[in-house]
């Protein structure tokens, strides 16, 4: 019998901006859907600023031990602002890793809550009632499962909502996301998987933690339709980030988009890239700089100058320097928290404990003092 294929496939990359700011209209013609207009580009330029002061502030904080450690989001606030402008605010879930800050605001989260995260106070996991994000997930990986169950739960109740979930490189390593993979796909969910390439998990370069040419293609054994963009491009991320949702809602399916970005700072506050990092392959990437590459854009078509620059950096300041008022001026909390938040109703044991501070019997009650003498 005659051989044939019974598979091919391709990924095509996307971008529509480079890094010296050239945009292609063919791409991304002006009015089209998932096109950013040139308002929305201003709009999210500033945020990029405000979220580039507020990772320096937090290094700093660090640094003179008043924060934890903290993992920057320097070099991939396109990534996070582009997929997070392109779900709809208070409908969508955004189910993030810990390099997603941008987007977090976005959609409402207060920035003191990340400062008090990693100041290791468990507020900052108390998301407001009304906003549509998980907590930040530390355990690489774990999320994505999550995002699943959630989309599941959206395509049963045949609500029109869609998951985005965010992860890293080396996340694709891990059997979670394989399983959320094939359930999302099996199951057809309305989720949109998105893969932050940063280069480095952790220590570990891309090419030596796996053998295929992209993440993307990871999907293609799932049937999910795989999306490859320069992460460093707001408006590629934003319309690939835009399809995949109007796909979704109308049935389509699972999504996996890996942009491709890169972290210029460290792994977090308590790693060193320098010990591991070619210090021109850094160089190379600060030259890609996704504020950097909007900046020029906006500059060229005179949208935005260095006065515009200088009243949004010195109002990110301002805004930043609050932030931190409100963090660390925050009471410390109760004891009472660990009972009252675990449980909607709180069992009548825990309350015990709580009122007590006493798990034994004798603590709970002194009254049976007493009894001991009979």
């Amino acid at each position: 019998m005659p051989m044939r294929t019974v598979y091919e496939a391709k990924i095509e990359n996307l971008q529509i901006l480079d890094e010296d700011g050239n945009f292609d209209t063919k791409l991304a013609p002006a009015g089209a859907p998932g096109v950013l207009t040139d308002e929305q580009a201003v709009f999210l330029l500033d945020q990029m600023i405000q979220c580039r002061r507020l990772d320096e502030i937090a290094f700093t904080l660090q640094r003179s031990g008043r924060m934890y450690t903290y993992p920057q989001n320097k070099g991939q606030e396109a990534a996070a602002l582009g997929s997070g402008f392109a779900m709809r605010k208070g409908t969508d879930w955004l189910v993030p890793c810990y390099r997603e800050n941008a987007a977090l605001f976005l959609h409402g989260m207060p920035m003191h809550l990340i400062f008090l995260h990693w100041m290791g106070d468990e507020r900052g996991n108390a998301i407001p009632k009304g906003v549509n994000i998980t907590p930040i997930a530390i355990p690489i990986g774990t999320q994505m499962l999550h995002a699943t169950g959630m989309a599941w739960a959206f395509k049963q109740r045949k609500e029109d909502k869609v998951a985005i979930t965010y992860f890293g490189d080396g996340a694709t390593s891990e059997g979670d996301f394989h399983e959320a993979m094939n359930f999302a796909t099996a199951f057809n969910l309305p989720i949109i998987f998105f893969c932050q390439n940063n280069q480095w998990a952790i220590s570990v370069p891309r090419e030596q933690q796996m053998n295929s040419e992209t993440v993307a293609q990871k999907g293609l054994a799932y049937g999910a339709t795989c999306v490859h963009v320069d992460g460093n491009d707001i408006f590629a991320v934003y319309k690939a980030t835009h399809d995949a949702r109007e796909r979704a809602r109308n049935g389509g399916g699972v999504t996996l988009i890996e942009a491709e970005t890169y972290r210029l700072g460290d792994h977090t506050t308590a790693d060193d890239a320098r010990r591991y990092r070619d210090e021109e392959e850094v160089e190379s990437w600060k030259r890609k700089d996704p504020m950097i590459r909007l900046r020029k854009y906006l500059t060229g078509k005179g949208l935005w100058t260095d006065a515009k620059q200088q009243a949004a950096e010195d109002a990110a300041k301002i805004l930043v320097a609050d932030v931190v008022k409100l963090s660390e001026g925050m009471e410390k909390p109760s004891t009472d928290d660990m009972f009252n938040y675990l449980y909607e109703a709180i069992p009548e044991d825990l309350r015990r404990q709580r009122d007590t501070l006493r798990t034994h019997s004798l603590g709970q009650d002194p009254s049976q003092v007493g009894l001991q003498r009979r």
